[in-house]
């Protein structure tokens, strides 16, 4: 009989960030997709994990703890991945401070210049879609558009409302991306690059930065995510293998916010087990 295959899926997101689900929810859905190992990488903020342990062990489940650092590289937003970080690290939780900061006050001051425009949303109402001790972000302005029949789905608010080509787009702080590599190793995590070469945010980032990265303690490039064509997978691979880096794959699944679902694209036993070894074991992977 050939052994089960585990199914890894390491990006995901909950209501703590910009997911729809909660924690327990994100579980219970990776549960009935046959996921066997599940990372919940929320933007900016370790929120989810208490509870998200709870649900994963359970339900069975084994739960890969991380984060999604807002980053940015020569003026683009680029995404960092950091596994099994320790958030007790200082520097580590003044960045993620810093970010979840700056993404709720431009909230206000993107809802102004949409009602100066005459778009029937108020701030209060975008603060009605955050649920408790989550980070305010982009989509909770798009459910708040949703909830006033402005648009059917998010995909719409980031193609045109919410994308950094619209009049009311307005940036937050993000740390530089080398700054942030390091920084997830001194809080003993490993950091990933989140879908590097998405064609519409990141694909300026040259070979030469990413030999750089690796330098400054790069552990992998998401390669198999669906952001990326057959292009964008082979640059990552050739990547990886000129530089050593591990090659993830992951659904990027944000629930019924984003059209991505569970498993979509998934990380080989062998590249979860090299994070695992390279973590400095702070905060342990959690097993059923």
């Amino acid at each position: 009989m050939t052994p089960h295959e585990q199914v890894i899926d390491l990006h995901t997101h909950s209501s703590m960030s910009d997911g729809t689900q909660t924690p327990t929810e994100l579980v219970a859905a990776a549960v009935a997709a046959g996921i066997d190992v599940l990372a919940i990488t929320d933007h900016d903020t370790v929120g989810g994990w208490a509870e998200a342990e709870r649900a994963a062990r359970a339900a069975g489940l084994t739960l890969v703890k991380g984060v999604e650092i807002s980053c940015h590289y020569d003026y683009s937003s680029v995404h960092l991945l950091g596994y099994l970080i320790d958030p007790a690290d200082s520097a580590l939780a003044t960045e993620l401070g810093r970010a979840r900061e700056s993404r709720a006050t431009r909230l206000e001051r993107m809802v102004e210049r949409m009602t100066s425009d005459g778009i029937p949303i108020s701030y209060e109402q975008v603060l009605a879609q955050v649920r408790p001790g989550a980070t305010p972000g982009r989509p909770h302005i798009a459910d708040a558009l949703i909830e006033a029949g402005v648009i059917q789905h998010r995909d719409e608010a980031f193609a045109d409302w919410l994308s950094e080509r619209s009049p009311y787009y307005v940036g937050h702080y993000a740390v530089d991306l080398a700054r942030a590599v390091r920084i997830v190793r001194a809080a003993g995590g490993v950091p990933v690059i989140a879908h590097p070469f998405t064609r519409t945010r990141c694909a300026g980032i040259p070979d030469s930065f990413i030999e750089q990265l690796a330098a400054a303690g790069l552990g992998g490039l998401e390669a198999y995510h669906r952001d990326h064509g057959p292009a964008e997978v082979a640059r990552a691979e050739r990547l990886a293998a000129e530089y050593d880096l591990l090659l993830t794959g992951s659904s990027d699944y944000h629930g019924d916010g984003k059209r991505n679902r569970l498993a979509e694209n998934t990380t080989r036993r062998e590249v979860l087990d090299a994070i695992i070894e390279q973590s400095s074991g702070a905060t342990p992977v959690v097993r059923p």
